[in-house]
């Protein structure tokens, strides 16, 4: 995928033909691998997730670029500092090849000074949001290996247990060879068996936000998330959002107009001010017809499997597992595992399939610890304490900030406005 990365940020300050050390250095050594950052691919910020700033970055050493994800800010309150633990443990926790991972956590100072949390990941060429954005073609064939591998990294999400709750283009990213992996678990959280503890209604970028999300649900599944690769799917096959609004009404009209108006059962999982706000709303038949028209990509299975995910009712919905088995998506599960994937073997016979093509994760993913943050300072107490101890069993060189790098003011300097989607509509 001959893609451009882009870059949102980058460093005009500095001299022209020249070198500079990184903002990245060994712990506790003063330049022990005297590795240089070349003026003609400096450090920039490549992009903003729901949490954080990303920087591409070189790791000093090896040399390597990797991806810098600077996170600020998170400790003014017990909520934010317990989501930045959740995400950064998730990171490390993660091993699947669709969804990105932390490969390091950069060394903090002592507790006293600790402010940020930085995280080192593999660095990916570009997203589907700046690929949507571009004039490059999107063939067929992209289609279904995007799709795939959504599915295939959200298949591996649902087995343990977690709901991404903002899967959207810009959350999806793409390196030169067209691997996809799902990024960005700020607002990740894991799925709660307990139907009667309210969960947090405020998540997943409007555009891509579930039916039942938008009718106040209290409780909810990874259905969210299936509903929102149904969008990224439409978007990729249209190349245009497919619910473009921004208030919940205005959204669930705009659903409405294609699904036509649920029946009350598939309501059920919405408050009583939102069922009435359907209920008082014209009448309007489905009209489904209207995704053969998206594009010349919109074949008719292509247009059957988003059918079934864009499913009013959460319990109706198709599941990752049904999705993956179906027809469409025969071609891209060949590709991927064909030439891009490393969980087949490739010999002098040939290539040889892994006995599992979507592998799911081993265990759930254990969220308990969360039980003991009673407190902003005890759970900032408790990430220094397990970034340090990461640190200390990953057996290699450690990372830190270099505050004496030419780079350090200007990476210090740049700060992302951390906003949220929409406060949900408070239904009478």
């Amino acid at each position: 995928m001959d893609a451009p990365p882009g870059s949102d940020v980058t460093l005009t300050n500095l001299p022209k033909k020249t070198t500079y050390e990184g903002i990245l250095k060994v712990a506790g050594r003063v330049n022990p691998f005297p590795v240089t950052v070349q003026d003609d691919q400096p450090e920039h910020v490549i992009g903003y997730g729901a949490t954080g700033i990303v920087w591409s970055v070189t790791d000093p050493r090896n040399g390597r670029r990797v991806a810098l994800k600077a996170m600020r800010n998170r400790f003014q309150s017990l909520g934010s500092t317990k989501r930045a633990f959740r995400e950064i443990r998730m990171l490390c926790f993660f091993k699947h090849e669709n969804v990105l991972s932390a490969l390091d956590l950069v060394q903090p100072p002592a507790l006293g000074c600790f402010q940020e949390i930085y995280v080192v990941s593999e660095l990916m060429a570009t997203d589907l949001c700046k690929i949507l954005a571009s004039p490059q073609p999107i063939s067929e064939v992209h289609v279904k290996l995007y799709v795939y591998q959504i599915l295939r990294g959200l298949k591996y999400l649902v087995s343990a247990r977690i709901i991404h709750r903002d899967i959207k283009p810009g959350n999806l990213l793409v390196d030169h060879n067209c691997v996809l992996k799902i990024c960005d678990f700020g607002l990740a959280r894991t799925e709660d068996p307990n139907e009667q503890r309210r969960m947090t209604q405020d998540v997943v970028t409007p555009y891509y936000r579930a039916p039942e999300l938008l009718l106040g649900a209290d409780h909810y599944g990874p259905a969210i998330d299936m509903w929102s690769v149904g969008c990224v799917f439409a978007e990729l096959l249209g190349r245009r959002v497919l619910f473009q609004a921004m208030a919940p009404t205005q959204l669930l009209d705009r659903i409405t107009e294609l699904l036509g108006t649920p029946e009350l059962k598939d309501m059920s999982h919405g408050c009583d001010g939102a069922r009435a706000y359907m209920l008082s709303r014209p009448h309007k038949p489905p009209s489904l017809a209207k995704l053969n028209s998206l594009s010349a990509l919109a074949t008719p299975e292509a247009v059957d499997l988003l059918i079934k995910m864009l499913v009013f009712n959460p319990d109706k919905r198709i599941t990752c597992v049904d999705a993956l088995s179906h027809k469409y998506l025969t071609c891209g599960r060949w590709l991927y595992h064909q030439s891009l994937c490393s969980c087949c073997e490739t010999s002098a016979l040939g290539r040889t399939n892994a006995t599992d093509l979507e592998p799911v994760a081993r265990h759930a993913f254990d969220d308990s610890f969360e039980l003991d943050l009673t407190s902003a300072r005890r759970a900032k107490e408790e990430v220094h304490k397990f970034i340090l101890e990461r640190c200390a069993a990953s057996h290699g060189v450690p990372l830190c900030i270099n505050t004496e790098s030419t780079v350090f003011p200007f990476f210090a300097s740049v700060t992302v406005s951390y906003t949220q989607p929409p406060t949900p509509h408070r239904w009478k």
